[in-house]
């Protein structure tokens, strides 16, 4: 079942930089190792809905309704947009102290769910993925698709717990630097824009 084809492909999807792996280097970089993880933990279940969707075959109706798509796709991009305000504001008013550990674990858990969730686009990305790497003639794909949709479930965890942690590795750096600090979150600030700009703009 577990192809070493799906094993890789897989692996380089979840590797590929996208708005999960974004949020959960970014809570490394500013908020420290609990919040990496909390962030990881938050896009991985974003994920949950989009593979059950594809398991049970909803995701294609999603895809044959144009109104659903566009309305969830929206809805994606203002919150991106929104994300990419709040941390643009924020510049410059960072606090890298023991009040860090004060920050809200289940509302990073929260935030990185909705990242993940209100992206259509991983529904139909899994409804034309899994499907692939079912056997011919299988007697049960559904259970296929539920084993491979958990594979591919942990994989990303795990490597988003990888990028968390290497980005709380070069915290210091960030810490010691106002400066690198101010620019780093700026740039994520702004790669979340142009995410969600691309989400919106993009046909489907």
């Amino acid at each position: 079942m577990f192809s070493v084809e799906f094993l890789i492909t897989s692996l380089v999807v979840v590797m590929i930089p996208g708005t999960g792996v974004i949020y959960t280097v970014s809570n490394g970089l500013f908020c420290g190792r609990k919040a990496s993880l909390a962030a990881a933990a938050g896009c991985t279940m974003g994920i949950v809905p989009h593979l059950l969707a594809s398991v049970l075959g909803l995701s294609a109706i999603l895809h044959m309704s144009a109104v659903a798509f566009q309305v969830m796709k929206y809805v994606g991009a203002a919150y991106l947009l929104y994300l990419a305000w709040t941390m643009w504001r924020e510049s410059g008013a960072l606090k890298f102290d023991s009040g860090q550990s004060n920050i809200g674990v289940w509302s990073i858990v929260r935030r990185g769910f909705l990242i993940n969730i209100l992206n259509p686009k991983l529904s139909i990305f899994f409804l034309a993925f899994l499907p692939l790497f079912v056997a011919p003639g299988s007697g049960s794909p559904i259970w296929q698709m539920t084993m491979l949709s958990i594979a591919f479930m942990c994989m990303t965890l795990v490597v988003f717990i990888v990028y968390g942690i290497s980005a709380d590795g070069f915290r210091k750096y960030v810490v010691n630097s106002p400066v690198v600090a101010k620019w780093m979150q700026r740039s994520f600030a702004a790669c979340f824009a142009v995410l969600g700009i691309k989400l919106a703009t993009a046909d489907q």
